[in-house]
């Protein structure tokens, strides 16, 4: 599992051309209809969060390997030998194009059901002023590493979404993200430094997605579905 995170860890350092939330597909993802059907609230696992292997800047190798294993096994390899070696297929191949708050967005089908239900509530609890946020720009699938170091992206798996970076700034991250003044007010919480809601946040956590803005990172545009895969949908 150490060769894996070395391999892995060749792409560009800190957030790269991924990184700013775009909305650009590729032919290669496929589209469907999202189905009207209801999902199971739950947390995301806590072994799969990053700051369960990231202490302080340093990264615990055993805790890390593990959450890549059970990524891996779930969502496809990520163009790697190594990875290739935990799952034959791809996770790119699994890619769909979905419609979120109306705009075009690329992720692993797996996770889709998950986003739907999290618009589902947005539009059901934060309509109101204080609650309300309208995204402007989303991106989700990468095909290059975004972090230094041996850490991976969820954005290769396509597990990760990014919303308006430009005004969800990620202070932890390298240059030029912690240039806004947002993240110089060192006083004020990553709640206070995001212009998304709390009813927003909440929506995403209800269905098993994590905020990175809980982390060191204070990456506040960015949300990534650990929950389980398999227990998305209620039957």
């Amino acid at each position: 599992m150490a060769a894996a995170i070395a391999l892995l860890a060749a792409g560009p350092s800190g957030l790269g051309d991924g990184a700013v939330a775009e909305a650009k597909e590729t032919a290669r993802a496929k589209s469907k209809k999202t189905k009207n059907y209801e999902c199971r609230p739950q947390s995301p696992q806590k072994f799969l969060k990053r700051r369960n292997f990231v202490e302080k800047g340093m990264l615990n190798p055993k805790k890390h390997a593990r959450a890549v294993r059970y990524l891996i096994e779930h969502y496809g390899h990520v163009e790697t030998d190594e990875t290739r070696r935990l799952n034959p297929e791809s996770a790119f191949s699994q890619a769909t194009t979905v419609q979120f708050m109306g705009l075009p967005l690329s992720i692993h089908e797996k996770i889709a059901p998950a986003l739907h239900c999290v618009e589902k509530r947005i539009r059901a609890t934060c309509s109101s002023k204080s609650r309300r946020y309208t995204p402007r720009a989303v991106g989700g699938f990468r095909t290059a590493n975004s972090y230094r170091g041996a850490e991976i992206s969820n954005h290769l798996l396509g597990i990760a979404i990014d919303i308006d970076p430009e005004r969800n700034p990620c202070c932890g991250c390298v240059d030029p993200w912690p240039t806004s003044p947002l993240c110089h007010e060192k006083k004020r919480t990553a709640y206070e430094r995001t212009a998304l809601t709390r009813c927003w946040i909440k929506a995403f956590e209800r269905y098993g997605f994590d905020w990175l803005g809980h982390d060191d990172l204070e990456d506040t545009m960015h949300f990534e579905f650990l929950g389980n895969p398999d227990r998305i949908k209620k039957k």
